[in-house]
């Protein structure tokens, strides 16, 4: 083991570090919040990344959740929550540090291998679903619900969801309804479905795999245990979903579930009518960017600027307040109806920051 890893080389703490056999391991280590992401697990992922990426005897990298509830649930809301209430700095440092992240994680130089057991939310997705290897079970549940929170799917979300086939991500990122499994490999978002039994025979194969395994070697491994023709239950709504949420406004897409009038469409309406109306309009936008953006980097960037406006709002406050601090769902959104959002309210969220600007290290 190189100096710098054994250095770091964690067994304990939020974020466990280490090498077994060829692989660099990266497993969230708090099971009580379900390895919910902080700013200071953050930094060490980075830290430890530097690591794996110049050590001859890692061949890939295995990012997994302690616990049985999940790989992560998201980032630290309630961290966020105390910062925003006291007009505190912690979104902005947390959200850039993050964001970096995220963009690293698709262009790793070595293999990059996520294990997206359980509950998959929010800043979870940003560490696994950017990557070329992502691995999902029968137990998976993957959400971005963030709308919910007065926010946005953000860490790359308006990048994946805009990217999935047809209007599928629409769907997912305005109702923060979850994906099982098979539904994210189908809508794109995870590339390999497993049973969850079979994982620690595949973990050992991978942490056994030859030293300089390449990405189509580990393909390889990952196929070995893939589960065949496994069936999407969104795959069944997946017309519905095309039709009603192919319009670029709130308002036509609400109108299109109201004049469906299906079961399906009446249960989408109940799901979207607790959200954010000003965070839905600007999920939308977002969304629609995206789907013309170049890169990620590009969504991250407008991602960044506009989570700042959330972060400075009253809404993010009141949303995680009923969802998490409080838990009485009942939150008093500004404005409460979709048609009183105008215009000029969603184009605050894209205005250049006056202090703050996510730049990528060269």
């Amino acid at each position: 083991m190189n100096a710098p890893l054994a250095a770091m080389n964690n067994v304990d703490g939020d974020l466990i570090v280490r090498r077994e056999g060829a692989a660099g391991v990266l497993r969230l280590n708090r099971p009580k919040a379900i390895n919910a992401l902080t700013l200071e697990m953050t930094r060490g992922i980075v830290a430890a990344l530097d690591s794996f990426e110049s050590d001859p005897g890692v061949s890939l990298v295995l990012l997994e959740g302690a616990g049985e509830r999940g790989l992560c649930a998201g980032g630290d809301i309630r961290g966020l929550y105390e910062s925003a209430k006291v007009g505190g700095d912690l979104g902005a440092v947390f959200w850039r540090e993050e964001y970096i992240l995220n963009a690293r994680i698709p262009v790793y130089p070595k293999p990059y291998i996520a294990y997206m057991d359980g509950l998959v939310m929010g800043g979870g997705v940003g560490l696994s679903a950017h990557g070329p290897h992502r691995i999902v079970t029968e137990k998976t549940r993957i959400a971005m619900p963030e709308v919910g929170l007065g926010f946005f799917p953000d860490v790359g979300g308006t990048w994946l969801l805009s990217h999935t086939p047809g209007e599928l991500g629409t769907y997912y990122a305005l109702t923060g309804q979850p994906m099982s499994g098979a539904d994210a490999v189908y809508a794109g978002v995870a590339d390999v479905l497993i049973n969850s039994a079979d994982w620690p025979a595949l973990r050992d194969a991978l942490t056994n795999a030859p030293l300089r395994a390449s990405a189509n070697d580990v393909r390889a491994i990952l196929q070995g245990y893939a589960v065949k023709d496994a069936t999407a239950s969104i795959a069944q709504h997946r017309e519905q979903i095309d039709r009603c949420f192919a319009f670029d406004t709130m308002e036509e897409i609400v109108a299109a579930l109201k004049q469906d009038g299906s079961e399906f469409a009446l249960a989408t309406l109940k799901a979207l009518s607790d959200k954010s109306p000003i965070g839905l309009k600007v999920t939308l936008r977002l969304l629609r960017l995206g789907r013309t953006s170049k890169s990620l980097k590009e969504c991250l960037v407008r991602e960044y600027g506009a989570a700042l406006v959330v972060f400075e709002s009253a809404e993010f406050i009141e949303g995680v307040r009923a969802a998490v601090i409080d838990k009485d769902r009942n939150p008093k959104w500004s404005p409460a109806r979709l048609e009183d959002v105008t215009p000029e309210m969603v184009a605050t969220y894209f205005e250049p920051h006056k202090k703050y600007q996510l730049v990528f290290p060269d």
